[in-house]
């Protein structure tokens, strides 16, 4: 009778193991609904939270969020001081829901001493609960030295301060660059948020500077900053600059092991290619599912009305979860079309909105 059981068993045991591999492969291919949305646990890994108002992370509270705040070195957002002020209350206070990403001020770049200055502000900022140091658009596009010179990402003036972040293993979170819209005309801007952005912003639309470094020449230099600090954890902001094509974008995450990418205030123009080639964006998605983080852009300033705010953090957050989670079509004014969502896999939906910023922001190895 043994010798029976055995048998059988192992005649069994193919037919077995194929249903078990056919329902996993099931159970990866599940997606989430609409309604969902308030329960999975999500990261949205770019806000400004730039004022010491609960409403914000309430909202968060509410659709089961936490946050990621970016204080960045922005001339119509508060001083960095008050930024790191409110940073600093908020992490301490709810170090639950609230995490945030330190910047520095360029002042004094190029001169003796300003790379030590800078690596003792950037410890003292992890020491409070930076979990990452943002550098913004204006190295390459403002910043000058004592020559009138543009500052670029690549300067080896840089190099201490990368090699530091690279040494206590927190990330680099690098705007540089803008949209591909930005060196085309207004007319010619494949997004409305990119027609208002750069219509209320003229300075930053270098289709109206030619004098000003090319699109192409601030990517060369993102990625040489990339490549000589292998090392370094690189999160390429706003899609790294690559929105437009996510062609583009897949070649700079097999071109940087070191590097992954994340999606604030880029989503229409990721919409705009599905609309045109819905398989494409989606398979990007699911290739690159360890590569790519979820944000937003949302941003709460001194004097806006919160209330408000809440509601258009709720409509954003709802929107992509739609976009990213499901199958459903919904309109989407910045491209004027209907845009179909990518009905993501359940597995690469949890990665995108967690587990990828938890594995890049949350895990040195001395928190």
């Amino acid at each position: 009778m043994k010798f029976n059981i055995r048998l059988s068993w192992a005649l069994a045991a193919p037919i077995v193991l194929s249903a078990l591999s056919a329902c996993t492969t099931l159970e990866a291919g599940k997606t989430y609904a609409a309604a969902d949305f308030a329960t999975v646990r999500k990261i949205d890994a770019h806000v400004h939270l730039n004022t010491a108002n609960d409403a914000f992370l309430d909202q968060a509270a509410a659709d089961n969020f936490e946050i990621l705040s970016i204080n960045v070195d922005y001339p119509a957002f508060p001083s960095i001081n008050d930024q790191a002020e409110v940073a600093h209350h908020y992490a301490e206070t709810h170090p639950d829901r609230f995490h945030y990403a330190a910047t520095f001020s360029m002042q004094g770049f190029g001169q003796a001493g300003w790379a030590d200055r800078t690596k003792a502000i950037i410890d003292a900022e992890v020491r409070r609960g930076a979990v990452a140091v943002k550098v913004w658009k204006n190295i390459g596009m403002v910043e000058r030295d004592a020559e009138g010179h543009l500052i670029f990402i690549d300067d080896a003036g840089f190099d201490p301060v990368f090699s530091h972040l690279a040494a206590i293993h927190v990330p680099l979170i690098a705007h540089q660059g803008e949209p591909y819209n930005c060196w085309l005309p207004i007319e010619q801007m494949t997004t409305r948020n990119d027609r208002l952005y750069f219509s209320a912003h003229p300075e930053y639309h270098m289709y109206l500077h030619p004098e000003m470094p090319s699109y192409q020449a601030l990517m060369a230099r993102r990625d040489a900053m990339a490549a000589r600090n292998p090392n370094l954890q690189v999160v390429g902001a706003h899609m790294a600059s690559l929105e437009w094509s996510v062609d583009e974008a897949a070649k700079f995450l097999d071109a940087h092991p070191n590097a992954v990418i994340e999606l604030a205030a880029r989503m229409a123009q990721i919409q705009y290619q599905s609309v045109r080639d819905h398989r494409k964006v989606r398979d990007f998605f699911i290739t690159y599912q360890d590569r790519i983080l979820y944000g937003t852009d949302l941003t709460l300033n001194p004097g806006e009305d919160a209330q408000a705010f809440r509601q258009s953090a709720h409509d954003v957050w709802s929107s992509d979860w739609t976009y990213l989670a499901t199958g459903n079509s919904q309109r989407i004014d910045d491209i004027a079309a209907e845009a179909k969502g990518l009905a993501l896999p359940r597995s690469v939906i949890d990665k995108i909105y967690s587990a990828n910023a938890r594995r890049v922001f949350f895990s040195r190895p001395d928190r």
